[in-house]
């Protein structure tokens, strides 16, 4: 049965693993590490790429906190309904 509890599941666990993606072990080895200091201007020639890049860059310095907050509900939550 599909409900609305396995979808937050999904994307709690989506979020996680793009939160914990290495940018000195995985990242910059497939050549997805992100720029140092992004320049003046740059931002709206951007390729796709590069796009990914900051999202991912965006997601774990942004996800950090709440996930853990999410992390442990969900974690509560199963413990007490199963």
């Amino acid at each position: 049965m599909f409900g609305f509890m396995p979808l937050i599941k999904m994307i709690i666990l989506i979020v996680n693993a793009v939160a914990i993606l290495s940018e000195d072990r995985f990242l910059a080895r497939i050549g997805w590490a992100a720029q140092a200091e992004p320049q003046f201007g740059v931002g709206q020639d951007m390729s796709i790429k590069a796009k990914i890049v900051n999202l991912i860059s965006a997601t774990r310095l942004l996800t950090r906190m709440p996930l853990i907050l999410f992390n442990s509900l969900l974690i509560f939550y199963e413990l007490l309904l199963g």
